[in-house]
């Protein structure tokens, strides 16, 4: 059986970081990624141009989904 891998981040548009870049690593290493996102970012390789954090309310939803499956 895969172990369940829960990452709590902030997501990189660009895919080099946050949550997208957990999700690869915990794929390369034989788990299941599973990702609560706490904040989504418009940026690039020059900064971070905008930023909105996701509603704690959702991050726990998130959470106890999670631990249940």
């Amino acid at each position: 059986m895969m172990p369940r891998v829960l990452t709590v981040a902030g997501s990189d548009s660009g895919g080099g970081a946050g949550i997208q870049a957990d999700l690869k690593t915990i794929s390369l290493l034989g788990g299941y990624g599973m990702s609560a996102i706490t904040a989504v970012t418009a940026q690039n390789t020059r900064g971070v141009q905008a930023s909105m954090r996701s509603p704690p309310n959702l991050w726990a939803c998130r959470w106890i989904r999670s631990s249940r499956t």
